[in-house]
């Protein structure tokens, strides 16, 4: 599971982006200012950073200067009111990775995040699968297996949405004959072949449980 530091002193923000993230299947740990997000990320690993530029007592930016400093090379996102060039220039001279401008769509920030999870990292795992998300290729305790193409698009939009609800109108899209049987059957070859824990909500859709 990826783990992120939030650092956000807005607190009903603050609540409502660790709770879409943690629905994302993230695990968010949350600091109200500079001196406790420091804290945390020399007590802890994290995969990404999540920070405001204005926190109290240590801002953001300075934060991640002293992480860089010490040899951190966690990414990290600024998430940020200030518009200014010189305030965008002092946070990517403090080598973040990206800058989003408040306000923003929770869509954009997943998109942000997911898209350099899979740069930094494109395998992920489940069970005995080892899947590469940006070659789309499948491996089988360590052996390449070839799924048919439709098989292979549903089972990469079960992955890529692990714990959530897939419409059955978002299978579809990805195959030749969208039917309900023909969706049910690709789903059970999946299960059967892959060891895949899939729920049937009925007549809505499908999701992949975690393992």
């Amino acid at each position: 599971m990826v783990r992120i530091l939030l650092l956000e002193d807005d607190a009903l923000l603050s609540q409502t982006l660790h709770d879409l993230l943690c629905a994302q299947d993230f695990d968010v740990d949350v600091a109200s200012d500079g001196e406790e997000a420091l804290a945390l990320c020399y007590e802890h690993h994290y995969d990404l950073y999540l920070f405001d530029v204005n926190v109290p007592l240590l801002g953001g930016i300075d934060v991640l200067k002293l992480l860089r400093e010490s040899g951190d090379k966690t990414p990290a996102f600024f998430v940020s009111a200030l518009r200014d060039i010189q305030t965008i220039t002092k946070a990517f001279d403090s080598a973040c990775d990206d800058y989003i401008k408040k306000p923003f769509e929770f869509d954009e920030l997943l998109v942000r995040i997911k898209a350099h999870i899979v740069k930094k990292n494109p395998f992920v795992c489940y069970g005995a699968v080892r899947y590469d998300l940006a070659q789309k290729r499948l491996f089988l305790e360590d052996k390449e297996i070839d799924l048919g193409s439709v098989d292979k698009e549903i089972f990469d939009l079960l992955l890529r949405n692990q714990g959530q609800l897939i419409y059955k109108e978002q299978f579809f899209d990805v195959m030749e004959k969208p039917t309900d049987l023909a969706l049910r059957v690709h789903i059970a070859k999946l299960k059967k072949r892959l060891g895949l824990h899939v729920s049937n909500i009925k007549g809505i859709g499908y999701r992949l449980e975690s393992v």
